[in-house]
């Protein structure tokens, strides 16, 4: 009898692990876990794809750069964006009519396009209509979107916590998105 419920037990916590297990990095590939004001979301980077573009996100995340920032043009069955951490920190130098305008205190990044489509959950990096003009914004897509294939940079795709991103406040399609009280990432952190 113990040797059955000792089996059970292991097999319970393998399975846990197994269900634990589903937010981590495959093949060694880094995670940004973005903690927002809707819920942690888990982003699986794609260093190989677009190894520039990914670099400068780890690289503001470790500075803690993201803390705070907001969501500031969220568009329902399109996409969120954020990472506009000369403006869009909520604590910090936040101007809700600049957020989306600003970028980091770096040099903006060269277009490393990929043949990853834009589906519902794929991260791609915000740019202006220069395609070498990424910096340190990003969106996050809530439906697919064809056209944008092959015109901006993938670095990564959610793997956990999708249904916190559907949950980010919408913005006014009528002013392209922008947010009047936007959601926000609390931190973002990078681990493997």
């Amino acid at each position: 009898m113990r040797k059955t419920i000792a089996g059970l037990a292991a097999a319970m916590m393998m399975t846990t692990a197994s269900i634990a297990g589903v937010a981590q990095a495959q093949d060694g590939e880094d995670l940004l876990t973005l903690n927002t004001s809707e819920g942690p979301v888990v982003i699986e980077l794609f260093d190989e794809e677009a190894p520039q573009n990914v670099a400068r996100v780890k690289e503001l995340a470790a500075e803690g750069a993201y803390d705070n920032v907001v969501f500031h043009r969220v568009i329902g069955g399109f996409m969120a964006q954020t990472g506009d951490v000369q403006f869009g920190d909520a604590e910090n130098g936040f101007d809700l009519n600049k957020a989306g305008m600003g970028g980091s205190d770096m040099p903006d990044l060269p277009a490393e396009f990929s043949d990853i489509p834009f589906k519902r959950g794929v991260v791609g990096m915000a740019r202006s209509q220069n395609p070498n003009s990424a910096n340190s914004q990003f969106f996050i897509m809530f439906a697919d979107a064809p056209h944008l294939n092959g015109q901006y940079t993938v670095i990564g795709e959610v793997v956990d916590g999708m249904d916190n991103v559907d949950k980010i406040k919408k913005g006014d399609p009528a002013q392209n998105g922008k947010v009047s009280d936007p959601d926000r990432i609390l931190s973002a952190t990078v681990s493997q």
